[in-house]
């Protein structure tokens, strides 16, 4: 049964889920996260990037004149001791190619996502001026070789996996209307809101772009936590809420060169499959490599420890074709040290399921990994 923090959490997480966050149009979603973080934190900006950023001191501010000034030091002037901990805003989505004589609209994707991750249905066009419902399609199942298009995506005929190349966007629409709305070339396209309810499933809750709206709720929640507990965490602490993850953790790798301090903490969804010996059903999956860097020991070690301490059976991994702020930051020279903790869930980059109580078992991480200290005590690689 749902206690009445896990609905609190569930309310919010729906909020987040609703919000579009294409790569680079990240607004809707920074709103929601700003109006939570503003009243925890001792601080509250958006960089230049587009980052939100909520600063915790490891000592309270003498006054508030003196907010906003002495964390802002360039990491590159001074280093500082501070521990930066990530969840990304973006979402998997799809970009205008080119819009059509008849109004329909060619996409290509924006992040690693595919037409049958998703499925074919209701999407939002987010045009300048106007944001329309339209429809992203095959086209019938009732054609023969001659709609060599559609031919080749049937199973018992072309065998080809659906793709870009495939589908379209009706939209309903002339070109001329299009423009009007400011839809054009380069204009984000989002799944729809009909399709961004969570659903319960027993003890689980599933929907589409969990990655990374999950681990966001998470990092509020602990910002939350943090604030209840009425300690100052043993370093200073900045809580990023990134853009552009799935493009290359742009945003991220940018706060990591900006911000004091020499550790960066990823928090993401993280892949349960049966190569990495990890289940939705087990506990906080801590990463020790990923396609991009080898994280730190010391700082996984300390993460698998602590979830054990709590009783949350942590599931340690080494994964392929995964990638994350923190990976990218390190890759990138921004920061000399890494980690990544992750939400066990099923289908990543699809229709994604997590257990309830994983979100608030993250936020207990997070909580004790800047309560405690160790956090920058150099470790192997």
């Amino acid at each position: 049964m749902a206690t009445p923090e896990d609905n609190a959490t569930d309310g919010l997480l729906q909020e987040l889920l609703c919000a579009y966050g294409p790569c680079g149009q990240e607004a809707e979603v920074r709103a929601v996260c700003a109006r939570e973080l503003q009243p925890v934190v001792d601080d509250m900006w958006t960089d230049d990037a587009g980052n939100l950023i909520g600063y915790i001191a490891a000592d309270p501010p003498a006054d508030d004149a003196g907010r906003g000034h002495r964390h802002r030091v360039s990491s590159a002037a001074e280093p500082g001791v501070a521990t930066r901990v990530m969840a990304h805003m973006d979402e998997l989505s799809m970009l205008v190619k080119r819009v059509e004589p008849d109004g329909t609209l060619h996409l290509t994707q924006l992040g690693t996502m595919y037409p049958g991750n998703f499925g074919l249905g209701p999407v939002a066009v987010l045009g300048e001026h106007e944001t329309l419902t339209a429809v992203l399609t095959l086209g019938s199942e009732h054609t023969t070789q001659e709609s060599q298009r559609i031919w080749q995506t049937k199973p018992d005929q072309g065998d080809r996996a659906l793709d870009w190349d495939h589908v379209y966007v009706f939209t309903g629409l002339s070109p001329d209307e299009l423009e009007t709305a400011g839809v054009r070339p380069g204009t984000r396209v989002c799944v729809d809101r009909s399709k961004r309810t969570l659903v319960e499933v027993g003890d689980y809750l599933g929907c589409y772009f969990l990655d990374d709206r999950a681990a966001v709720t998470a990092l509020l929640r602990a910002a939350v936590l943090l604030r209840e507990r009425g300690q100052r965490p043993v370093d200073d602490v900045y809580l990023v809420f990134t853009t552009n993850e799935e493009i290359g953790g742009v945003g991220g790798t940018y706060a990591s060169g900006s911000l004091p301090g020499t550790l960066t903490l990823a928090l993401e969804v993280g892949p349960t499959e049966r190569e990495y010996g990890t289940r939705v059903s087990g506990g906080p999956i801590v990463g020790y490599s990923d396609a991009l860097c080898v994280y730190d020991k010391g700082v996984a070690d300390r993460l698998m420890s602590m979830a054990t301490e709590q009783g949350l059976s942590p599931q340690g991994a080494v994964l392929g074709a995964f990638e994350s702020d923190a990976s990218h930051s390190k890759a990138n020279g921004v920061t000399p040290r890494a980690g990544l903790l992750c939400l066990p869930t099923l289908s990543t980059h699809g229709y994604e399921v997590v257990r309830r109580g994983a979100i608030g078992d993250m936020a207990a991480i997070i909580v004790e990994f800047v309560m405690q200290p160790g956090a920058h005590t150099r470790g192997e690689d």
